[in-house]
């Protein structure tokens, strides 16, 4: 069966920038998966993408020698054993905030008898180029498990999440988080207040030995964050790639863009 290189090498304590896919397209997945990242995250949580796109998506990134992850739209147990049933070698969960919110997802990514997913089908078997009895055997030890830290709760909490047994990587979502320090008159937290918020996320990670990992919007940020030990690194998305290199040729042509079209 096939191994999951990307759950290794954050194991091992390698970086892994991957990128996230918005598209619902299962060609432009296709290009992206040949780009060279070694992860490419389909995200179901803000994108219209339907269930059977996903799991075709998964598949020809799969085909490509790249792992696809999902990002689902919360941390249910079905929607978890679907997209994992769909040939995800990963999953993305959001805003978990609490120990009992990572236990419920962590156990859904699981077989028995570590955790509550159900034995069936045959399509995630093909991905991991894997008879089905050869990946009912060895999934456990090969879907990466990543849990978002997007609230102040999730942050206090970090130190027992990150500990839990199961847990692959934490990553942040920047926008989330930031929203979610808002104080109840909306007022926004200082930059340094939010840069203090991050780097109590990373020493959390440090200290128990989990992978921890942010949404960044440069190559240059990326290599900062890694130079500070953050490993699980997503750079932009395909959306803002492809918008911002149209936006770059529209200024070059002296005509009018909107610059905000896109944030990841």
């Amino acid at each position: 069966m096939k191994k999951n290189p990307v759950k290794a090498a954050l194991a091992a304590g390698l970086p892994q920038v991957g990128t996230w896919l918005s598209f619902g397209d299962v060609f432009s997945a296709r290009l992206m998966a040949r780009v060279g990242f070694p992860w490419l995250t389909v995200d179901l949580e803000h994108s219209p993408i339907d269930w059977q796109t996903a799991s075709l998506m998964f598949a020809t990134i799969a085909d490509s020698g790249c792992v696809p992850l999902a990002r689902v739209p919360k941390g249910d147990h079905d929607l978890i054993k679907r997209v994992l049933d769909g040939g995800a070698m990963g999953v993305v969960v959001p805003m978990v905030n609490t120990v009992e919110e990572a236990r419920a997802a962590i156990a859904a990514a699981k077989y028995p008898p570590t955790g509550t997913r159900s034995i069936g089908g045959t399509i995630p078997a093909l991905n991991f180029q894997a008879t089905a009895g050869e990946y009912y055997q060895h999934a456990n030890d090969n879907i990466l498990v990543v849990l978002q830290t997007e609230s102040p709760e999730g942050v206090a909490n970090a130190e027992e999440i990150y500990s839990l047994p199961g847990i692959d990587a934490a990553f942040v979502g920047p926008n989330d988080l930031f929203w979610q320090m808002k104080s109840p008159d909306v007022s926004e937290p200082t930059p340094e207040e939010f840069e203090a918020m991050l780097q109590q996320v990373l020493a959390t990670g440090k200290k128990t030995g989990t992978p921890v990992g942010i949404h960044t919007q440069s190559v240059a940020e990326v290599r900062q964050r890694i130079d500070e030990g953050w490993q699980f690194m997503a750079l932009q998305s395909e959306l803002k790639m492809m918008v911002d290199r149209a936006q770059e040729h529209v200024a070059a042509l002296g005509l009018a863009t909107n610059n905000d079209l896109v944030r990841y």
